[in-house]
């Protein structure tokens, strides 16, 4: 018996510093697992504040209220106003989800508040399916008195081409947190009642000799590309001198 427990003590004395020698490395993994963790959040953080929101529970984000005067459906502005401004627009564009971010707010407060530009949104959905389905979700959401609302709405929520963000599912969130009637937008979706509206727009855009997105169309010229607002405050003043070169497109 004492030869058993002498012999018992012996083993667990040589296995112990075993499994103590694990300990650090472990603590190490566990660190650098954490590390790694904290870096991902913050390149998120960093390159779109939005994404984590779309990680992190999957919740659709509310767009920030953005004054427009004078809104009917796919417009905004007076409609007589000496500068009319055509965009059109893939919702999965990443270049139209810059102009929106950034040279869109300086024309509204500058020039379509105003009076000065008259600005008019079409659809050129050419970048996948889930184009042509944001483009009849916001006629749709149209029919109820908030396009823009919507048009906002889909381009705070971008996170890339062909991710799931406007499918039918999507659509119907995003009606539902702006608080349009859920039976009326499903029905227009289902029935798809602004097919042809869309049709529309994509004849037009072929008639104005569109072939990507963002394309501007300001009084009857093609400007292509996500220009920096002073270059569309410089084409707008000169439309209003009445120098503006016909040649720009």
């Amino acid at each position: 018996m004492e030869e058993q427990i002498q012999e018992a003590d012996t083993i667990d004395f040589q296995e112990k510093p075993s499994r103590l020698r694990w300990i650090p490395w472990l603590a190490l993994g566990g660190f650098v697992i954490l590390i790694c963790a904290v870096g991902f959040i913050g390149a998120l953080i960093l390159a779109k504040p939005d994404v984590l929101g779309q990680y992190i529970g999957g919740s659709i984000l509310p767009s920030e209220d953005r004054v427009r005067h004078n809104t009917r459906s796919n417009t905004m502005g007076d409609p007589g106003a000496p500068v009319h401004i055509i965009e059109y627009v893939d919702f999965q564009c990443l270049y139209c989800l810059k102009f929106w971010q950034e040279v869109e707010p300086e024309i509204i407060e500058q020039y379509v508040n105003t009076g000065t530009v008259y600005f008019e949104y079409r659809a050129y959905p050419v970048i996948g399916p889930e184009s042509k389905w944001a483009a009849e979700g916001v006629y749709c959401a149209g029919d109820q008195e908030k396009f823009w609302e919507f048009y906002d709405t889909l381009f705070t929520n971008w996170t890339g081409e062909n991710t799931g963000d406007y499918t039918r599912e999507k659509l119907i969130q995003y009606a539902e947190s702006i608080k349009l009637d859920l039976e009326s937008f499903r029905n227009c979706l289902d029935d798809e009642k602004h097919k042809q509206t869309v049709e529309q727009d994509e004849a037009s855009a072929e008639a104005d000799g569109v072939h990507a997105t963002p394309t501007f169309i300001i009084n009857g010229t093609k400007v292509e590309g996500m220009l920096p607002f002073n270059e569309f405050e410089q084409i707008i003043e000169q439309i209003l001198l009445g120098d503006f070169n016909t040649d720009t497109g």
